[in-house]
């Protein structure tokens, strides 16, 4: 049956997010087949302007029979082939239809670096993120609504909410915030679990994402300077990498770099953090604003927007708030500061901007859920 719903989205895809004009290509990739009403609608909505879409369909069974085992040499050959289309594409949006968020966690770590070092990085972080317009998200299926606890029409409900939200009066609130950063030096976040984390943003780029970039959006990001961040921060949301569900994530900082990681896994962990030099350095501090994001979902893409959060990024540094770190790696996790996940203070030269979650500046004021629903 016709979702209007999927209209709805895509036209935010292409007229908002990327911005399509007519002419340009893009490469439209759902993992999962579940997502092809979405790919239907955003192959539509770029026809309609006159673009030239491309699409295909993967799953992640299949991507876990061709990860086992795979050899370098197999995973650079993808890179090649991949990459060589990639190139000829003016935009691009992928989305995940899961079915499984864990089809991948019996992987070795081992396996998930080479295709993060040999696949991932070549492909994405090297030609998609600085040369195409580019947008991901997810679509909602029922192991999707099982896995962020809710029934799936519940949760159908919830995900177009959050996805559809008025982005140009986000993008209007957050102005001041960004003005804001942009003079600040030194940041300071508290929170439970020994969070004390101290860091410089002062020279570093700040971007406001109100749904140019991922769906649903609502952050605004910028990254520390490499070697100014010390302390401790005692992450209190899951985070599921490479198909693994890592929990109580806790690292030490000392100079930049973590000198100390924990989690379920320790092993797994580090060796996550052990790809390459910049893995263990921070590419990205973002705050989170969507008002209807109230709650982690057991998806970094959705967690990282939830309302009166940050995620605090060890790896790569996106290009355009580049504080010189490059890695394979670029791990979004979250640390949720509203008073009923134990609260949490954010510091901006001394000056407290938030806490427990809401903005206690006047200027700042508009960011706060009653002010963007």
């Amino acid at each position: 049956m016709h979702d209007p719903r999927n209209d709805k989205l895509a036209n935010i895809i292409i007229n908002h997010s990327l911005e399509l004009k007519k002419g340009e290509k893009i490469l439209i990739q759902g993992t999962g087949f579940a997502s092809e009403p979405l790919v239907r609608a955003i192959v539509k909505a770029s026809k309609a302007i006159g673009a030239l879409p491309v699409y295909k369909f993967e799953n992640q069974e299949t991507i876990r029979e061709w990860l086992k085992d795979a050899s370098p040499q197999m995973l650079e050959l993808a890179a090649k082939t991949d990459a060589y289309q990639m190139k000829m594409m003016d935009a691009y949006v992928g989305f995940t239809a899961p079915e499984n968020n864990m089809e991948l966690s019996d992987l070795p770590g081992e396996t998930m670096r080479l295709y993060m070092e040999k696949y991932n990085s070549p492909v994405h972080m090297k030609i998609r993120l600085p040369n195409t317009k580019w947008v991901v998200l997810r679509y909602p299926t029922s192991a999707f609504a099982q896995s962020a606890e809710m029934s799936t029409e519940g949760f159908e409900d919830w995900f177009y909410n959050v996805c559809t939200i008025d982005y140009k009066k986000m993008g209007r609130a957050m102005e001041p915030l960004k003005s804001l950063m942009e003079k600040t030096d030194k940041v300071r976040i508290l929170g439970p679990g020994e969070t004390d984390l101290s860091f410089s943003i002062k020279g570093i780029p700040v971007i406001p994402c109100a749904g140019e970039m991922n769906l649903p959006d609502g952050e605004i990001y910028t990254a520390p300077v490499k070697d100014s961040v010390n302390g401790v921060i005692a992450y209190n949301t899951s985070s599921i990498h490479d198909g693994f569900k890592y929990t109580d994530i806790r690292f030490r900082f000392k100079d930049g770099k973590i000198v100390d990681a924990s989690a379920n896994d320790n092993k797994r962990i580090n060796l996550v953090l052990d790809i390459d030099d910049g893995a263990r350095y921070v590419g990205e501090f973002a705050i989170g604003v969507n008002p209807y994001v109230d709650r982690p979902v057991n998806s970094t893409l959705f967690d990282e927007k939830i309302r009166g959060s940050i995620h605090f990024t060890p790896g790569n540094s996106y290009d355009d708030a580049f504080n010189g770190n490059n890695s394979a790696l670029h791990w979004d996790i979250v640390l949720l500061q509203e008073e009923q996940n134990g609260g949490g203070e954010i510091w901006f030269d001394d000056v407290l901007i938030r806490k427990d979650g809401r903005f206690i500046l006047s200027e700042l004021e508009g960011l706060n859920p009653e002010n963007l629903s």
